[in-house]
């Protein structure tokens, strides 16, 4: 207890874990970073900006990782506490909240998901007053958050339980439509979305076989991340082996895609952005569209030949979120298989969504793999990942921003980190914003090309940081 004045006493906050403001979340391990007492304290601060804003109640809803029930309980707590009133979808993908926040007409929520992260994480993902907290707003929370004065309001808000699944799923099913039937494949990797997927996809009208799509946040069978191939091979294997034309795969949130063909290839969100553009540009002829500087240079050739325009902007969900809003864009996208759809949706990344409009799309064709194998590609990296110790990254990349020499590039962007263009490739360093590394990504016409470009690269590490040992 901390002694005050005339024997007033308060009890004393334990210290908060700044290491998980992220700069598009809050994030970290369970419990000794996230816990039911940081979920409360979150909830009194949140509940302090929205009175703030004149808001008055938020959805809440929660992924199947183990510790996800107790902090959803204790982070309506301190927004009851504070006077703000919470609608309690319980057990729902992240873009259930997203969508319940829109229809409920709150504009504010709050998602708790570790997402692909390992089993011992979580985290909260924050809607408030129609746009999604990073960066500042971020750190403005745990400001508030170290506050004492986040105290109980007067009257304190009330919990109601709200079940949207049938409606969301009916929503989509009544605008999206399929020119046939389609048998597909699903892997949920026992994330949130096995609550949904194969339901949303029967209303569609598919056969869907079903993999994982239990919820257990020990993630048994392969970890829900399909930004990794190794977690799609059980899928590839099923689509190969049985009558379905294609696979689909979602992260653990289900906020994000993953695709593979019957031959077993892997249809990148990138090159799965391309698809999209041209079948929006057809109902918004030049229209821009957004995709962030991890992309393949293709998206901007397929976006311009089909008569748009593209944008190229910063990595991170919340940054495409805000530019979406600034530009008006009907569609956006990233490689990590974010996608955005602004036309005939609410403009949040929804890969359940991606994955409707993506059958749309295909049902048209007899052979939907063709389609996609069909989509352009050059030879290209996977993300390479730079270990570094923490602030290194970004101190980095800000000196190859201003010192670093690529003698053959066409033209050099500094939106986010270092990416070269050249007449026949790209090349990309950046620093992450959630973990202490440089993420690099390569892409030419030729593997010579490709070489060449990593080549300059390495030249410009070598020139700024001797002795640094690079992972390509």
């Amino acid at each position: 207890m901390l002694e005050l004045q005339k024997g007033q006493t308060v009890t004393a906050e334990p210290q908060l874990p700044t290491a998980v403001f992220k700069a598009y979340d809050i994030r970290g391990t369970v419990p000794d970073q996230l816990n039911t007492g940081f979920a409360r304290r979150l909830g009194l601060a949140l509940a302090r900006q929205a009175l703030a804003a004149d808001i008055h109640a938020l959805v809440v809803g929660y992924d199947g990782r183990h510790s996800s029930p107790d902090l959803s309980r204790a982070l309506q707590d301190g927004l009851n506490e504070g006077g703000i009133d919470t609608l309690d979808l319980g057990l729902v993908p992240t873009p259930l909240v997203y969508f319940a926040a829109h229809t409920q007409h709150t504009g504010s929520g709050v998602a708790i998901t570790g997402s692909h992260n390992p089993p011992d994480y979580n985290g909260f993902k924050i809607m408030m007053a129609g746009k999604t907290l990073y960066g500042e707003g971020i750190q403005e929370l745990r400001r508030i958050m170290a506050d004492p004065q986040a105290a109980a309001a007067r009257q304190r808000g009330q919990r109601r339980e709200l079940g949207l699944l049938d409606a969301y799923i009916g929503h989509i099913s009544g605008t999206v439509s399929l020119a046939r039937p389609m048998k597909i494949a699903i892997d949920c990797g026992n994330g949130v979305g096995g609550v949904a997927a194969a339901r949303l996809f029967r209303a569609l009208g598919c056969s869907v076989d079903e993999l994982y799509c239990d919820v257990d946040g020990s993630f048994p069978n392969h970890h829900p991340d399909p930004a990794d191939p190794h977690n799609l091979e059980d899928l590839i294997r099923h689509v190969q082996a049985s009558d379905c034309e294609l696979g689909l795969a979602f992260d653990g949130d289900a906020d994000r895609l993953g695709v593979v063909t019957k031959s077993g290839q892997i249809i990148w969100p990138d090159r799965q952005l391309i698809l999209y553009a041209r079948d929006v540009l057809e109902r918004q002829p030049g229209a821009t569209i957004i995709f962030d500087v991890k992309c393949s240079r293709h998206v901007a050739r397929a976006v311009k030949q089909a008569g748009g325009k593209p944008l190229m902007w910063q990595t991170g969900h919340s940054m495409i979120k805000a530019k979406l809003a600034e530009t008006g864009a009907p569609l956006a996208g990233e490689m990590s298989g974010h996608i955005f759809f602004k036309e005939r949706w609410y403009g949040f990344d929804d890969g359940l969504y991606a994955g409707a409009r993506l059958l749309e799309i295909l049902s048209r064709h007899n052979a939907p793999s063709s389609v996609l194998e069909a989509l352009p590609q050059d030879i290209s990296t996977p993300e390479i990942k730079l270990q570094m110790q923490e602030g290194e990254p970004h101190a980095l990349v800000a000196r190859m921003q201003r010192e670093a020499d690529f003698p053959t590039a066409a033209s050099i962007s500094t939106i986010d980190g270092v990416r070269a263009e050249y007449t026949d490739g790209f090349g990309l360093a950046r620093a992450s914003n959630t973990t202490p590394v440089i993420v690099l990504r390569f892409e030419a016409e030729t593997e010579a090309g490709l070489d060449r470009i990593k080549g300059e690269f390495r030249q410009a590490f070598a020139a700024l940081a001797p002795g640094l040992e690079l992972p390509f």
